[in-house]
This record gives structure tokens, C-alpha cells and sequence, in this order.
């Protein structure tokens, strides 16, 4: 009896980290201090000492049963992007730069090319994100994960300075608020999306005219990654006052924890069009409006709240930072929380 003979294959183990390398190699800044491999990652804060006070911002997410929809269309390259997507963009709500990610991967079987392309995808997320894979962990759990299946989560750490950190302190009645459109359902209510979708790869495979796409297509679309649309309101000389990144709890949760007591949140639900996924959602499941909005994106992924005379201006950066964004609403005096109307 060996290792290898109790289900774990330390030399695919060994190959996986090589193919990977090529992937991990393009996200590197200048901070890092070591390569792949180390049994720790090493970032330099040295060029962040001029900062007053630097402060670290952290953020830790898996994708959840979002991993179904990819272990059915035996498609793994896109949901690392979303697995970096749902830390990141945390990060970011709170007006930090993203700085480094680490994954976690744990399958029942190490099959290196498939690991290799679930790594591409944290990759090409930590690269729209601008921060560095400094590491990772790969398990090999047999009898514990199906052979095919595997669980993927990640961790991220940020910087801003104290005095520029995004709290809500500052928000008042009159404000406004600005939303940025979603790709999709993102990574949140998937539990939900299984239970009305079939969950058939010749079902998903089928063509929406909707949608514009195969209804797998639609659902695996990844995450967006808010961090460049942020820094380019920062950049444009906008101060985001309450930011709120729409995970899971949609619009009921999320919003108001951007808001201090005695301010509340009105959305105007017609000032933008809600996505066709979202509807065809609702129809098909039977699903009330009020649970719609309370479990999904509903089209929005991120909620800024910014002062009345840089209204117009924040749409305007966001658009030339190629994102889609509307004025939804205005915050007013009232019982902390959040109203869609």
C-alpha cells in the first residue's frame, strides 16, 4: 500500500504546479518578492509607506453551487474569474487596491490539465483585478470529493489609505445613487437557479434567442470584477461616499449595510432594464419580485452612493471606463434600509 494506492497522486500534484506557472507568472507585480512554489508568498509593502495611514483590507469567497453548472458543461476555465471576482470586489467596495490572491482547489481526483485550467481562470481574474497569484493550496481528497468535482475558494488582501476608506460615514439625504450593471447572475442564488433550470447539459446547451446564448452560456458567465470601474470614479475625482457590492441577499441585504443610521436607500426599479436572465428566472421558477430582488444582482452588481453634483460625472467615468451604469436613486432621512420602487 502507498499513497498513491489510497487515492492521492503526489506526481500529478507535481504537474499540475508546472502547468499552472505560465498562468500564475502573468499576474506577478513588482512587490512579490518570490516565485511559485515557496511554502509561503512574499509581498513588499515598501512602496506603500507614503501613505498616512496604510491600512490592509482583506476578503475571502468561494463561488458556490455555481461549481454545478461547470461540472455539467465540463467548462472550467471562466470560474476562477469568479471565485477572485467575489473577494476582490469586496476589497474594492471598501476603496482598496487589490494587492495579491490565493486560491484553494480540493478534488477527489488531481487530474493536472483540469486543475491547470481552473488556475488560467483565477489568472485571468487576478489580471483584471491587477493583483498578484502569490500562492495556493491544491488537496487531493479522495473518497471524501466525487472523482469529477472539486471545490474552489480564495482570499484577498488590499491596501488604502485610512483617511480614503469608503465607510458611509459622509451620506446624506439628497444623495444619489449610481448602479453598475452585472454580467449575469454573478456567484450568488445558484442553489435557487438549480432548482428552476434543468440541470441537463443538453437542456443547457439549447440556444435563447433572449439571451443571445445558450441558457449554460448565460449562467456561467463570469463574475465581473468592479476594481478598474472604482478606481477610475477615485481617479476622475469622485468620492464614493457608501459602496455596496451586490452578493447574495440582493438588494435587501447589501444595501443597507453601505448606509449609516437615520439614512435610507430608495432604488427606483424602472430606472434601468432588467437583464432577460433574470426575468426568464423569475417566470420560469414562479418567483415573487420581492424574492427576486432579494436573493439576485437583478441586473446590478455594484451600488455607489455619491454626492448630487457628481451624479451625471460618475455615469460619464464609468461609461468611458467601459462599464454600464444608471442613476437608480437617492438616499433619504429615514430608518436605515433600503426600498425598491
Amino acid at each position: 500500500m502507498d499513497y498513491k494506492k489510497a487515492g492521492v497522486d503526489i506526481e500529478a500534484g507535481y504537474k499540475a504546479v508546472e502547468l499552472m506557472k505560465k498562468h500564475v507568472q502573468g499576474t506577478m507585480r513588482s512587490e512579490v518578492l518570490n516565485g511559485l512554489g515557496g511554502f509561503s508568498g512574499a509581498f513588499s509593502l515598501a512602496p506603500f509607506m507614503n501613505m498616512k495611514k496604510p491600512t490592509l483590507l482583506s476578503g475571502t469567497d468561494g463561488v458556490g453551487t455555481k461549481l454545478k453548472l461547470a461540472f455539467i458543461m465540463d467548462k472550467h476555465d471562466t470560474i476562477g474569474i469568479d471565485c477572485v471576482a467575489m473577494c476582490v470586489n469586496d476589497v474594492a467596495c471598501a476603496g482598496g487596491e487589490p494587492l495579491f490572491f490565493l486560491d484553494y482547489v480540493a478534488c477527489g481526483k488531481n487530474i493536472p490539465e483540469k486543475i491547470a485550467t481552473i488556475v488560467s481562470g483565477v489568472a485571468e481574474g487576478c489580471k483584471q483585478a491587477g493583483a498578484a497569484l502569490i500562492g495556493g493550496e491544491t488537496a487531493e481528497m479522495p473518497g471524501f470529493y466525487p472523482e469529477d468535482e472539486y471545490d474552489l475558494a480564495g482570499f484577498a488582501v488590499g491596501i488604502v489609505d485610512q483617511d480614503e476608506m469608503i465607510t458611509g460615514a459622509d451620506l446624506k439625504a439628497g444623495d444619489v445613487l449610481v448602479g453598475i450593471a452585472s454580467s449575469g447572475v454573478h456567484s450568488n442564488g445558484y442553489s435557487l437557479v438549480r432548482k428552476v433550470f434543468p440541470m441537463e447539459r443538453k437542456a443547457l446547451e439549447v440556444y435563447h434567442e433572449c439571451l443571445g446564448k445558450s441558457l449554460g452560456e448565460a449562467l456561467l458567465t463570469p463574475t465581473k470584477i468592479y476594481v478598474k470601474a472604482l478606481s477610475s470614479l477615485k481617479t476622475g475625482g469622485v468620492t464614493v461616499k457608501a459602496c455596496s457590492h451586490i452578493t447574495g441577499g440582493g438588494f435587501y441585504e447589501n444595501i443597507p449595510r453601505m448606509l449609516k443610521d437615520g439614512v435610507h436607500a430608495v432604488v427606483n426599479k424602472n430606472s434601468y432594464e432588467v437583464p432577460a436572465l433574470f426575468k426568464m428566472l423569475a417566470k420560469d421558477g414562479n418567483i415573487e419580485e420581492q424574492m427576486m430582488y432579494n436573493t439576485y444582482n437583478m441586473g446590478l452588481g455594484m451600488i455607489v452612493a455619491v454626492d448630487k453634483a457628481d451624479a451625471d460625472k460618475a455615469v460619464n467615468l464609468l461609461k468611458a471606463a467601459g462599464e454600464t451604469a444608471y442613476i437608480i436613486g437617492e438616499v433619504k432621512e429615514g430608518e436605515k434600509g433600503v426600498t425598491v420602487c
